[in-house]
């Protein structure tokens, strides 16, 4: 009789336990399922924010649809004061143009005719920075001039800017 007993006893405890189990298994599945979904909605989000909502990728420009505008003289041109002493920046620019663009014909191929407003221009934005600023962020400098010029022919067929041969003075 003791045996049934136990027997009775193990029985009912190896129920319990299959029970407990399940529902342990539901539980652990439901919230292992609503966690597999918040980690792939913020890998969603974290891929959207790899790119800039409304601008659309650009293809490259070849270098065969490439024509350079350089301006051989080296630009003398003072930085904004820090207190002390006035600081000269000098450099040679170049304009990467892209030749397969619809305005290049209109400005592109007489860009030299406008080479005194484009200098004014590059001399406008180097004149309001320091030259801290210049030594730490020549690549912004050159964004900014490059926004700039593309501002003055209200158009895009200048895609690049280089600046060569920096010394400050």
């Amino acid at each position: 009789m003791k045996k049934n007993l136990l027997t009775v006893l193990i029985l009912a405890l190896l129920i319990v336990n299959i029970v407990l189990t399940s529902i342990m298994m539901f539980s652990v599945m439901s919230t292992n399922r609503k966690t597999a979904d918040l980690v792939t909605n913020i890998a969603t989000a974290l891929n959207l924010e790899l790119t800039v909502p409304g601008q659309e990728e650009v293809e490259p420009i070849s270098l065969e649809n490439t024509q350079v505008y350089a301006i051989e003289e080296v630009l003398t041109i003072p930085l904004k004061s820090d207190g002390e002493k006035t600081t000269y920046m000098l450099f040679k620019i170049a304009f990467s143009m892209n030749t397969e663009h619809d305005d290049y014909k209109t400005y592109g191929e007489t860009i030299a005719e406008r080479k005194s407003l484009i200098e004014d221009t590059v001399r406008t934005v180097v004149m309001s920075h320091t030259e801290i600023e210049c030594r730490n962020d020549i690549e912004g400098l050159k964004a900014e001039i490059l926004k700039s010029v593309q501002d003055l022919f209200q158009s895009d067929f200048i895609y690049n800017v280089a600046i060569n041969d920096v010394k400050f003075g």
